[in-house]
């Protein structure tokens, strides 16, 4: 973005030769604080016989659960963000509370400069094996170590294993399955035997697993070849999970991509390794064949997870998105919650032909305060240090960050949000269509330094709103970066005295308005401005992450 503007302000604000940068103070935000406002969270329940979809609202994608006794876990893919694997816990399947993260140190994931943010952690699956009581996290690392394992016997302690390799599994998106008689298996997508007939076209492979080595052993085998019907030339199966309900097994897997013909099927087999069988009635979710034009759309729905409850039902997790406005859905893949019906022995998720409900049905929910979905508030002074809704863009390979009773405390590096690395950028997840998000900046920018709010979908799509110092000038700057370029929205100088003084930096959105403005005590500095946030969506952007709310400060050339 900055080499960019250069061209396009002939180096006035960023890019200037004359920065020659002295030493720079950190950038002080002295709290943080996030507020959902969209409609369909307003529609009134009772929190303890009902609950809102999505369950886990925002980017959390993927979503993977296991149960032990009366304790449900449930993780979700990060991709290039750091902690990887947002972990969370509930008794009830409605109410979450977060755990942090499952990969929280460096030994368990390096992502490093230049790997892209739609790389990284794809899909991780998580399993409770009750032979030896450990848990089981398994995915993949597509741009590093590829796929891996990390267990532990407490998932309460934010302290799992270093990953454990498996050379022998391709592909991505394993998970482990873990028998009556003792007997584990891992499934996972990966290229067919032979050469692809189609394009997109994908197998599910099954391996032996050890849970005394942790390892894989005998032959690899394939028990799905391109899908439900090969004759159709289905993409993308990926995604499976092993079960065994009723003394048979189950294969669920998702199918035709992650877009908005991605579905869920279902095959049955006498033996994990198969031969499998579709069930009469595939997919057992979806929403494509619905008419676009219908209220309150949920799209995209797949990836999906089933999990019993002590009491024998079976209940469902997947990934949804709700756009706002066409395909746009700026609050990335999200994680719902359905019962599982059964006919003739095959669960259905949701009858073809059904939308997906806002409002679900479950009895004897527990509110908890720590809320992810519906029109809740959260707010942090940062005293406490960064709460795990908090993350940054890839591993850290220095230290950048501080808090203290004062606040959260950023040091600008020469690394910006414009390329793939790690820059002094601390990100909240946009979840909710409108919403309102403010932050206090306590900075006096040093000659070539910036600082301020970022509503970021990835290095070539975010706005900006921040303050600066080239040349001599202090300003308030607003920037709306698409496709790496970036255009200026309002560029106004600051006196020496307001360059000084505490900033509030505020966003209001609603779908694709974007209206940010910023304030020095009751004095509007910059008024509310709209501006078009359609480029934040995973439609324009790309990828498979969602908008983040972010924090940062850099150096600029």
């Amino acid at each position: 973005m900055f080499k960019t503007l250069h061209l396009i302000l002939g180096g006035f604000l960023f890019g200037c030769a004359a920065c020659n940068p002295l030493p720079h103070e950190e950038a002080l935000f002295t709290r943080f604080d996030y507020q959902g406002a969209d409609m369909q969270f307003n529609i009134h329940i009772d929190p303890t016989q009902a609950y809102h979809n999505p369950i886990l609202a925002g980017f959390y994608p993927d979503p993977s659960i296991c149960r032990k006794g009366e304790d449900y876990f449930l993780v979700c893919s990060s991709f290039s963000y750091y902690p990887g694997v947002p972990i969370f816990h509930s008794r009830d399947l409605v109410n979450w509370r977060s755990l942090g993260h499952v990969l929280n140190r460096p030994s368990q994931l390096n992502l490093q400069e230049g790997i892209r943010l739609s790389g990284g952690i794809y899909a991780p699956a998580i399993s409770y094996n009750p032979t030896n009581d450990t848990f089981y996290l398994i995915t993949t690392a597509v741009d590093g170590i590829g796929n891996f394992l990390v267990k532990t016997r407490d998932p309460f302690s934010e302290s799992w294993s270093d990953p454990i390799r498996l050379p022998k599994v391709g592909g991505i998106d394993p998970s482990l399955f873990f028998d009556e008689d003792g007997k584990a298996y891992i499934v996972h997508n990966d290229a067919p035997a032979g050469s692809p007939q189609w394009e997109g076209h994908r197998a599910i492979w099954t391996h032996d697993f050890d849970p005394e080595t942790d390892t894989t052993f005998g032959e690899k085998q394939v028990i799905l070849d391109g899908g439900i019907d090969p004759a159709q030339h289905p993409i993308w199966i990926e995604g499976p999970h092993l079960y065994k309900i009723n003394g048979r097994y189950l294969l669920m897997a998702a199918e035709g991509g992650t877009g908005e013909q991605h579905s869920e099927v279902i095959l049955t087999a006498d033996h994990p390794k198969g031969p499998y069988t579709p069930a009469p009635r595939n997919p057992i979710l979806t929403q494509r064949d619905l008419d676009e034009a219908r209220p309150n759309r949920i799209t995209c729905t797949g990836h999906a997870d089933l999990i019993d409850t002590p009491e024998g039902d079976w209940w469902a997790v997947f990934l949804g998105c709700r756009p706002y406005e066409g395909n746009h859905y700026n609050t990335g893949r999200e994680s719902f919650l359905l019962p599982v019906a059964w006919h003739d022995g095959y669960p259905v998720i949701l009858e073809q032909g059904v939308s997906v409900p806002l409002i679900g049905q479950k009895k004897g929910l527990e509110p908890i305060e720590e809320a992810y979905t519906g029109n809740f508030h959260y707010t942090t002074d940062f005293r406490e240090g960064l709460s795990s809704r908090f993350v940054m863009l890839r591993t850290p390979q220095e230290s950048w960050y501080r808090t203290d009773r004062n606040g959260l405390y950023l040091r600008p590096t020469h690394r910006t949000i414009d390329q793939p690395s790690n820059p002094s950028f601390i990100a909240h997840r946009q979840q909710h269509q409108t919403f309102t998000t403010e932050t206090e900046l306590r900075y006096a920018p040093t000659e070539g330094a910036i600082a301020g709010m970022v509503c970021y979908q990835n290095e070539q799509h975010h706005i900006l709103l921040g303050k600066r110092h080239c040349n001599g000038i202090s300003q308030l700057v607003l920037l709306r970066t698409e496709r790496g370029i970036a255009e200026p929205i309002a560029l106004l100088p600051l006196t020496e005295k307001q360059a000084r003084k505490p900033l509030t930096l505020r966003v209001e959105a609603d779908g694709a308005s974007y209206r940010l403005s910023a304030y020095i005590g009751h004095k509007t500095i910059l008024p509310p401005t709209e501006v078009d946030g359609r480029h934040l969506s995973t439609t324009s952007a790309g990828g498979f992450t969602g908008a983040m709310i972010g924090l940062y400060t850099a150096l600029t050339e």
